[in-house]
């Protein structure tokens, strides 16, 4: 190969390669192969249930996996201010697909959450749709986000609609992600703490009567309660989970071997994959896979930081926050410190549209540090600001309503 080739090959390699948090892809995919493998260990038995082979749902998350690394792959480079023309189009999408769960969905234990089959669930995708969605519309709104009118109230119809649709499959979890997300990015947007206030009530308020009107949400409440008090009066899921966790240890029993997955541990290979980890992993095992998250987290919030602009940092804070959430939702629960959500364990747990929806999420996060780190580079001005989306500068960001002076000033 000549000297000319060598030197333009190597140019587009670099090119190519310029900005990319490898520290991001790296913990990204160290947990989808983790998980590839405790989906390999805690799926057989339901296999079986399901009259198919000892690895089906490996092969069928491997697949997944793979759909959606090509997916990140294409994001990342695929600049992020592109979505602005679509995120109109894309939640009306979502919307649609949440109607049609309500019309031809599958039931599964009681709720009807998913499409052709149960290999479809609106839901995880409604998340990053709403993230897409919402970041686009503050960010737009920026100037008159104070003015109740016109900020607050269209946010909140925004997710009152998404949020009463996954209500009625019915699925509590997902759609207090969906309320809890917005209202983090109308904080981080830089929304008055009135406003924020508001919210809170008005959320506390309606999660006050879905529990008091759904038999299944008061249940799970009381469980949490009488958990707390005594763990052997958890619920069944939970009690199985922390017999799992103490099973397990500080080293583990060894991958594959755990035997509470094969004893009534209740969708080992996916809700509860988390208890499954500690008794094959023990606590040693346990604590990586957090610190793995703690990893993205910090890394995630550093892309906000340095995003080349808000709507970059709304993005890339959501996405963070989105990913982190559904960890501590998950984890919460498999040691009793929060009720029975049904949260997926973000890259772990066995679900495709779990998967292929967090893995879009990095791919649009890894391309706002790719941008981030080449604007830097060129040593243009970052806008960034991180966890002080709000306080950067010590100044607020949101600049208040103007009214009309009065005829005296």
């Amino acid at each position: 190969m000549n000297q000319p080739l060598q030197r333009s090959i190597s140019r587009r390699f670099r090119a190519v390669r310029t900005g990319i948090d490898f520290v991001l892809v790296g913990v990204v995919i160290a947990l989808v192969l983790f998980g590839l493998l405790m989906v390999y260990s805690a799926g057989p038995l339901f296999a079986a249930l399901l009259k198919q082979n000892a690895d089906f749902f490996l092969i069928r998350q491997s697949m997944w996996a793979l759909l959606g690394f090509v997916g990140a792959g294409v994001l990342m480079f695929l600049d992020y201010h592109f979505y602005k023309r679509f995120t109109l189009l894309i939640m009306g999408g979502t919307i649609a697909l949440l109607l049609a769960v309500i019309v031809i969905g599958d039931m599964t234990f009681g709720a009807t959450r998913s499409l052709n089959e149960g290999s479809i669930r609106p839901s995880e995708f409604a998340k990053l749709a709403t993230i897409l969605y919402v970041a686009v519309w503050l960010n737009a709104k920026k100037d008159v986000l104070n003015d109740i009118t016109f900020g607050l109230i269209p946010l909140i119809l925004i997710l009152g609609v998404v949020g009463a649709l996954i209500m009625l499959q019915p699925d509590f979890s997902a759609a207090f992600t969906i309320v809890v997300l917005g209202a983090m990015l109308f904080f981080l947007a830089g929304g008055e703490w009135r406003q924020i206030a508001l919210v809170l009530v008005i959320t506390l308020f309606l999660g006050w009567v879905i529990v008091n009107l759904y038999p299944t949400g008061k249940d799970r409440v009381l469980g949490f309660w009488s958990g707390l008090q005594e763990p052997i009066k958890a619920e069944y899921q939970v009690r199985r989970s922390l017999e799992a966790i103490i099973r397990g240890g500080v080293f583990g029993v060894g991958i594959g071997n755990s035997t509470t997955k094969l004893t009534g541990l209740p969708v080992a290979h996916n809700d509860s994959i988390f208890a499954v980890i500690a008794e094959e992993t023990g606590l040693v095992g346990a604590f990586l896979l957090i610190g793995a998250y703690v990893v993205f987290l910090w890394r995630g919030l550093a892309i906000a930081k340095n995003a080349p602009d808000e709507l970059g940092s709304l993005l890339a804070g959501g996405i963070t926050i989105w990913i982190v959430l559904e960890a501590m939702l998950n984890i919460g629960v498999s040691v009793n410190l929060l009720p029975q959500a049904g949260n997926a364990l973000p890259f772990i747990s066995y679900g495709g549209s779990s998967l292929l929806s967090t893995l879009a999420g990095v791919g649009i996060l890894l391309n706002i540090g790719r941008l981030g780190n080449q604007q830097k580079q060129k040593g243009e001005q970052t806008l960034g600001a991180v966890v002080n989306l709000r306080w950067r500068d010590g100044r607020r960001r949101v600049s208040r309503p103007v009214h009309p002076a009065s005829p005296e000033e």
